[in-house]
């Protein structure tokens, strides 16, 4: 039988290369969304599906927004049942310190990034139960297994959902269901550019910090960041995963980071991230923030 996959934030990205590649597996994907019609063209241009292919949908689904994860769950229950993977891959992204990022932002980021995967993931979840088998995928990053300089809110919802989603594979392994964590790196994607706002003010106390960020995110990105295509192979083969819980890992900063932080006592990992993202010592910062303030007084 044709296995069915839902996936979010499917219109762009990794969602959309996964998306891409398991239509291409045979798979009947269903593509979460917040724009359907702009979505389904894309996947149709990457996959060749005619319009109203039965083994590709598109729904619409705005995480922040209750009524729409309600009407896109049940648009997935009349089509499917309850689909044999569930990929929770939409998300946003935000730049800018924890003192500096408005704290309309910390809520958008964790509506979108936290509770709304949590609310549709208990919309499908009878079902899902009922059918006694299935996936679900929680796509994290870097910035949920150690708290990253300059992406505070980012890493802050991402931390949240990996420990949800440790909490949720406990619950429902007595159902046949799985849970496995992917812990992504740095990806050719629009979160890079146009897609993450940035709260950061480049002129303030932590202008030093987002110089040697920007600096060393930038070199990194020129020379490292992976496909969005290797990303969808490594969904591929997290959903044959049968274990409870699985963590995996995709990109090499993102294993780095991840053994690191597994091997080494956590001031070390601080130490080498700081130095990675070449922030300055203290001395600097504490003369930054006095000519700051020294600046407004006068």
């Amino acid at each position: 039988m044709t296995r069915s996959i839902v996936i979010t934030g499917a219109s762009r990205g990794l969602g959309l290369a996964s998306a891409a590649h398991l239509y291409e597996q045979g798979w009947q994907v269903i593509a979460a969304m917040r724009s359907v019609d702009a979505g389904l063209k894309n996947l149709r241009a990457v996959t060749g599906a005619v319009e109203n292919s039965p083994r590709l949908t598109g729904i619409k689904l705005d995480l922040a927004d209750s009524d729409s994860i309600a009407c896109a769950a049940e648009e997935i229950k009349m089509l499917v049942g309850a689909p044999d993977v569930l990929v929770h891959n939409a998300g946003l992204a935000a730049a800018g310190g924890a003192e500096e990022t408005p704290m309309a932002a910390w809520h958008q980021l964790f509506a979108t990034n936290l509770f709304g995967p949590v609310e549709f993931t208990k919309a499908l979840l009878p079902a899902m139960r009922a059918k006694g088998r299935g996936r679900i995928i929680v796509v994290s990053s870097q910035g949920g297994v150690r708290g990253m300089p300059g992406i505070s809110a980012y890493s802050a919802s991402k931390g949240a959902i990996e420990r949800w989603a440790e909490s949720l594979a406990h619950e429902i392994a007595p159902f046949g269901l799985g849970v496995t964590i992917l812990v992504t790196g740095t990806f050719k994607t629009e979160i890079l550019t146009e897609q993450t706002p940035d709260y950061g003010n480049h002129n303030g106390p932590y202008a030093k910090v987002y110089e040697g960020i920007h600096s060393a995110g930038r070199e990194f990105v020129d020379k490292n960041a992976s496909s969005p295509e290797k990303f969808a192979r490594a969904l591929a083969a997290a959903i044959e995963d049968d274990a409870p819980i699985r963590r995996r890992t995709v990109g090499p900063d993102a294993a780095g980071l991840y053994y690191m932080a597994r091997l080494l006592p956590g001031n070390v990992v601080h130490t080498i991230i700081r130095k990675a993202m070449k922030i300055p010592g203290a001395n600097a910062l504490k003369d930054a923030s006095a000519n700051t303030v020294s600046a407004r007084k006068t």
